[in-house]
């Protein structure tokens, strides 16, 4: 076999039988990561990919300049005040990673970030970790914790090199760079926090499947052997995690499957004390707790779905959080209450409505709750949501907003007053102009009526009004997770060759709301797929695109979506990218053993213990439903070696059933990386435009790099 030639993975029959039903499954050897005959396939596979794409590099080239010369690649992140510090990261030059830097603040009162230019130091400023020097001899890394101390003096931080998600915690002294050599723990999940007198830290640490499971107390400066098991959860439907209320006081244990959650208090200034349960698990219940001061007095601020499909909030004492409720927001059928941050004087509301995100505030009075104000915005697309508001005594609320066509944007919202003040805008270099660029919301009807939201966003001069133009269609759907509009510098390479972007918002998703999510998974999981169908048909019919100009994109649980789709429509697209690619689902949630799979119950349904579950999620599966006699449009599949979510197998095996039947599909696999794909920022460019160098090949087959200017 040569590099231009399909690799042809070899069968090893395994036969399944699951409530009465068998399937022969050829490929399943291939799960055997340690197998020299496996990592032999995989980079097979890449060869091929490599010789097969091998007219792209040129174009691929092209595509990381454009990305490079469009990024400042020198650059300083907004400061965040926090405690008697700015902090904030560079990025700089040739460097792949960020520093972590900080300054001081000039006064008590200081609310006004500094800002600098040219890569000039603030007054005072020192680095607090450089990420760069932390990779170093690392083909792979993630930074996960990242927690001071709240005197400021320690900081705590822990790294993944090897993609899988498991963490190295360590810990310094800011001031010197001492790094502690007791402070030393393994395998944590990756969060980790401080208590507040800076004495105890709290992490977590997995199961076998890759599950945070425990919560455990570590003394700082004392060997990690005597560490506290706090906290245990033995269901594996749960997940377990630690931080803290913004007040920071009260630690917080969260525990919660897909469908039910849990929330357990300990006072902050008692760190060696215990968790006391706010309101015990019922199943189906889901809630958060933040801590407020109302009248001078301690309550908990609780988010529940309780009666309330979109969720309510309600107030309740501290001391007696079982108690009676006081409905701070009621439920809203037509708006998802997503999230709630409690500051000395007022509240900060995170939810959506029509489709969109939204942010308000309210503000506390001496014996409760003002109205809710909400922030508007002009634009018809667009995400807005808090962020770097560490401060409890803080009088603004620091916001990110951004768009299609408007660059990922720093504001200060002065809640008092109602300010909106800019504090950065993305650059985008080279001449960027917002102007020069259309998006507009669209909507296609399902077979079933319902009314599928779609985004749009394309360079207004090169698609002209009337005409089929190149569409490179995204979609997910699952996990209540929403696929927001928002602006990508790498997208321009895109969209100035005159390829149209959209997401098609698919039930499954949280867009339209807690019902929409519902209406997507379990038993009514193929409405995601046929929603994303139904919008592909929708862009044909109304002339947008024609199936010839048309690519699907999906990545992890997309990936699914769109290797499904595969099976059901493979006449309206040309090519579908499928990154890190959930297509042998039905496989993965059958083995309890596997990372993810009992928790994942919750969202697909259990096909070990139930016959109709089985035999929905066979009928979609794409691995089981790859079909004979069928023209299969180009598929690019993407997946890293040491992903714990979706395990490189699914994509092996789903490519190899595909080559089976003729298929002309590519697999590519990163040796080095996890879930998220390759490290560091130049090297995420790469990926990137070696994607979009393929999605622009399928458009328009030619050896160019454009498809029009």
């Amino acid at each position: 076999m040569t590099s231009s030639t399909p690799p042809i993975a070899r069968r090893l029959p395994l036969t399944r039988v699951h409530h009465g039903h068998e399937f022969i499954d050829d490929y399943e050897w291939l799960r055997a990561k340690a197998d020299p005959a496996v990592i032999a396939h995989l980079e097979a596979e890449n060869a091929y990919t490599t010789s097969e794409t091998a007219h792209l590099g040129s174009l691929t080239g092209t595509i990381f300049d454009e990305i490079k010369s469009r990024t400042l690649e020198t650059d300083l992140s907004v400061p965040v005040r926090r405690g008697t510090h700015w902090y904030f990261s560079r990025t700089v030059e040739g460097k792949s990673y960020g520093i972590s830097c900080r300054a001081p603040i000039s006064s008590a009162d200081d609310w006004t970030p500094p800002s600098v230019e040219d890569g000039a130091l603030l007054p005072g400023e020192v680095v607090v970790l450089d990420a760069n020097l932390e990779a170093e001899g690392h083909e792979f890394f993630s930074l996960g914790t990242f927690e001071v101390s709240a005197d400021e003096s320690t900081l705590a931080w822990a790294v993944d090199i090897d993609g899988d998600e498991r963490y190295r915690l360590r810990v310094r002294d800011i001031a010197t760079g001492a790094l502690s050599e007791a402070d030393d723990i393994a395998g944590t999940a990756g969060g980790a926090i401080f208590s507040l007198d800076g004495q105890w830290i709290f992490y977590c640490t997995m199961d076998d499947s890759w599950r945070p499971d425990t919560v455990w107390r570590h003394r700082v400066g004392t060997a990690t052997s005597a560490d506290e098991k706090v906290f245990h959860e033995p269901d594996d439907r749960y997940w377990v995690g630690v931080g803290r209320t913004r007040s920071r006081r009260y630690l917080v244990i969260e525990l919660g499957s897909k469908i039910t959650s849990e929330v357990r208090l300990l006072d902050a200034t008692t760190p060696d004390g215990e968790f006391a349960v706010v309101w015990p698990r019922v199943d189906g219940v889901e809630y958060d707790v933040e801590h407020a001061v109302v009248g001078g007095e301690d309550r908990l601020l609780i988010t529940h779905n309780d009666g309330a499909e979109n969720f309510e909030l309600v107030d309740v004492a501290a001391s007696d959080p079982l108690g009676e409720r006081t409905v701070v927001i009621a439920h809203d059928p037509r708006s998802r209450l997503e999230a709630v941050e409690a500051f000395s004087t007022h509240l900060v509301v995170s939810y959506r409505r029509d489709v969109l995100t939204r942010v308000g505030t309210i503000p506390l009075t001496g014996t409760g709750y003002g109205p809710l104000a909400e922030l508007a915005f002009d634009e018809p697309l667009f995400d807005v949501g808090t962020g770097g508001n560490p401060e409890w005594t803080q009088p603004t609320v620091r916001l990110g907003y951004t768009s299609f066509v408007t660059p990922s944007t720093v504001f200060d919202h002065n809640v008092a007053t109602g300010e909106l003040h800019l504090r950065k805008r993305q650059a985008v270099l080279g001449g960027f102009d917002p102007a020069e660029y259309s998006q507009a919301r669209d909507w296609a009807i399902a077979a079933d009526g319902t009314r599928i939201p779609v985004s749009l966003v394309w360079k207004t001069a090169t698609v002209p009004d009337g005409m089929p133009a190149p569409v490179l269609l995204y979609g997910y759907g699952s996990y209540e997770a929403s696929m927001d509009p928002s602006f990508s510098i790498a997208r321009l390479s895109l969209l100035d060759r005159g390829v149209v972007f959209a997401i098609a918002h698919v039930r499954g998703g949280g867009e339209m709301g807690r019902a929409w999510y519902d209406d997507g998974k379990m038993l009514r999981k193929r409405n995601t797929f046929t929603d994303f169908v139904d919008v592909a048909r929708h862009l044909i019919d109304t002339g947008r695109t024609t199936p010839a100009l048309l690519v699907a994109e999906g990545r992890s649980a997309g990936g699914l979506l769109v290797g499904a789709v595969a099976n059901l429509a493979p006449e309206l697209f040309a090519g579908i990218l499928a990154g890190v690619p959930f297509v042998d689902a039905l496989t993965s949630i059958l083995d309890p053993d596997l990372p993810l799979t009992v928790i994942e119950w919750d969202e697909w349904g259990d096909p070990l213990h139930d016959a109709a579950v089985y035999e929905y999620m066979r009928s979609y599966s794409p691995y089981e439903n790859v079909r004979e006699g069928v023209a299969y449009p180009r598929i690019l599949a993407v997946t890293s070696l040491n992903d714990t979510r979706v395990l490189f197998v699914e994509p092996a095996k789903w490519v190899a059933r595909l080559r089976e039947v003729g298929a002309p599909a590519l697999l590519k696999t990163e040796l080095s990386a996890g879930h998220g794909g390759v490290s560091g920022r130049y090297e995420a460019w790469r990926e990137r435009a070696f994607e979009y160098a393929w999605v622009i090949d399928v458009l328009h087959p030619a050896p160019t790099d454009s498809l029009k200017r």
